[in-house]
């Protein structure tokens, strides 16, 4: 059977939208599976590197939003800021993006189905999912990737358990950083997203409400003291997912359903465009053995740093002595930032 279509995409998030997007701008045809409505929203920290800013005006999605330029460790005691070498990063609320890449989709002409994939059957050639045949799928469907465990890529659960919770706030942002408040609980990321909007997103393993993880970060709180909140809580996790293989035949994974480590570092987006770029590549050269090296590749250095950091964060005789850490040694700090952004 000829293939319908050269690639299909699950997933119209920001991995899946782009992948779409760069596919169609390299002459491929492409077509989008999405069963949510849009704007798809999401419990995230709402900031994008420079890198990736850049990226997706290459791409011609035109974003609106807040520029920051670097982030700000706070543990109540010490405070230490990492500055942007190479241009500012964006805060946008997760709807703004989702809509500025809907809105680049509909003017490449790249349909999106409302539907779900559904099984999937390939040959040697091809890949049928959602009642179409292509030459590959990109699944894109996210953390929790029904696709990933329909091929049996998920790898062995890891028992971690951290979550994040995110929320709005009405208040002019008080600083041009995003900042990061630590604390025995956690992280509290605070991203400037408007000039009247700060989002607020709470990495934990501990149960309870946003309100009562709020209490573990007395600082933040007291920053946010009486502003109003501008949206509901929203939750993610557990944010820790292992997988066994980015390729299975003609499926290749990107985004969060290639496998995430955490937030900590906060270049899910980023990484998420890199790997998508390399996956079109693979696509074109009808090489998908090799995107399993390349996606490694490109992932390997944001892994490691989250690995390790998380690593840190998860011994109670290490924890305490980050921030102190990276306030002692704020070059090392700062070279560390900006190779990630």
């Amino acid at each position: 059977m000829s293939p319908d279509v050269d690639l299909l995409v699950a997933g119209a998030g920001p991995a899946g939208a782009a992948t779409a997007i760069r596919a169609a701008l390299a002459g491929l045809s492409v077509v989008v599976v999405e069963p949510r409505s849009t704007p798809i929203d999401k419990a995230c920290g709402e900031g994008i590197a420079h890198c990736a800013v850049d990226y997706l005006n290459r791409l011609g999605v035109e974003l609106d939003g807040r520029p920051f330029h670097g982030i700000r460790y706070l543990d109540g005691t010490h405070s230490v800021d990492a500055r942007f070498t190479a241009g500012p990063g964006l805060g946008v609320r997760r709807t703004t993006l989702q809509t500025a890449l809907t809105a680049r989709l509909a003017e490449l002409g790249i349909p999106v189905l409302r539907t779900r994939v559904g099984p999937i059957t390939q040959t040697a050639d091809t890949v049928t999912a959602a009642g179409l045949t292509a030459r590959y799928l990109a699944a894109a469907d996210g953390l929790h990737s029904p696709i990933r465990r329909q091929l049996g890529l998920c790898g062995e659960n890891s028992g971690e358990v951290r979550r994040g919770l995110r929320q709005h706030f009405s208040a002019t942002p008080w600083t041009e950083l995003v900042e990061v408040y630590w604390s025995g609980l956690g992280e509290a990321y605070v991203t400037p997203v408007a000039d009247d909007l700060v989002g607020v997103a709470i990495l934990t393993s501990a149960r309870g409400t946003f309100d009562s993880h709020l209490d573990a970060f007395p600082l933040l709180k007291r920053r946010l003291d009486g502003a109003r909140p501008a949206s509901t809580v929203m939750g993610a996790g557990p944010l820790r997912q292992r997988v066994r293989a980015r390729t299975a035949g003609h499926v290749l994974l990107v985004g969060d359903a290639a496998g995430y480590v955490d937030a900590l570092t906060g270049e899910g987006i980023a990484v998420a465009l890199r790997t998508s770029a390399e996956l079109v590549d693979c696509v074109r050269a009808d090489r998908p053995q090799d995107y399993e090296a390349a996606w490694r590749r490109v992932s390997r250095e944001c892994r490691l740093l989250t690995a390790s950091l998380l690593w840190a964060r998860n011994r109670p005789l290490l924890a305490p002595r980050i921030v102190p850490a990276a306030a002692a040694l704020p070059g090392v700090y700062r070279t560390i930032v900006n190779r990630l952004s």
